[in-house]
């Protein structure tokens, strides 16, 4: 208990630290501010010019974007995938992505275990953290899986809610790795071939078919 209060103290520190310098330091509000520019746009060429405007850090600024925008920014994660594969080639761009959102995923679940409810609710929402609660109720770490392929599904929210759960650190983690592994290499191979209005399309496909899966999955579990 004594340990967990510490870590507490620990993260809000952290938070407290960042949001102070966001708000005192120019440079640091200029650099978050280019940030949210960037993903505004929703163009893959522009976040990708952006991460490559970093040269030999571009790599360590996609992980840190990643991590990011799993933790708090409102940021979507397939164009920092669609990135990678633009600028590293897909295969990197590939492992890239998945290891930068595993830390992310991680990060996310760890906070919400050692914060408690009231503060991730803060980070989200009390009424998406409600919904995803009832999901995890029926499922289990079923649902993990199931999320992890749907790209509309929050992907913080659903790891902030798993660390409220009794699930086990590395059950999370193993449904996290494989439930997000096939959409990391969709994206990242669509990204390294495609540009524009196609990626868009081939998004749309994506979706079309996640849905496919969740109704697949829950028809058999009412069935049952």
């Amino acid at each position: 208990m004594k340990l967990k209060l510490w870590l507490r103290a620990g993260v809000l520190l952290l938070f407290i630290f960042l949001l102070m310098s966001y708000w005192l330091i120019d440079d640091v509000r200029a650099q978050v501010d280019a940030i949210f520019v960037a993903f505004s746009s929703l163009n893959v060429s522009v976040v990708a010019e952006y991460i490559r405007g970093y040269g030999h850090q571009a790599m360590a600024v996609s992980f840190f974007l990643m991590v990011f925008q799993s933790i708090i920014a409102p940021l979507p994660a397939f164009l920092i995938t669609f990135a990678n594969a633009a600028i590293f080639g897909w295969v990197v761009g590939a492992i890239l992505s998945w290891c930068s959102s595993m830390v992310g995923a991680a990060l996310c679940f760890a906070i919400a275990r050692i914060m408690g409810r009231d503060a991730v609710a803060k980070l989200t929402s009390r009424r998406a953290l409600d919904s995803v609660d009832k999901f995890f109720d029926k499922y289990g770490a079923y649902s993990i899986l199931i999320c992890r392929l749907l790209p509309f599904v929050s992907f913080d929210i659903v790891s902030y809610a798993a660390g409220l759960t009794s699930m086990k650190f590395r059950t999370f983690m193993i449904a996290t790795g494989v439930g997000q592994l096939p959409a990391t290499l969709i994206y990242s191979y669509v990204g390294e071939m495609l540009t524009g209005g196609a990626q868009m399309f081939m998004i749309g496909l994506s979706v079309v078919f996640s849905l496919s899966i969740l109704i697949y999955v829950l028809k058999s579990k009412y069935s049952k």
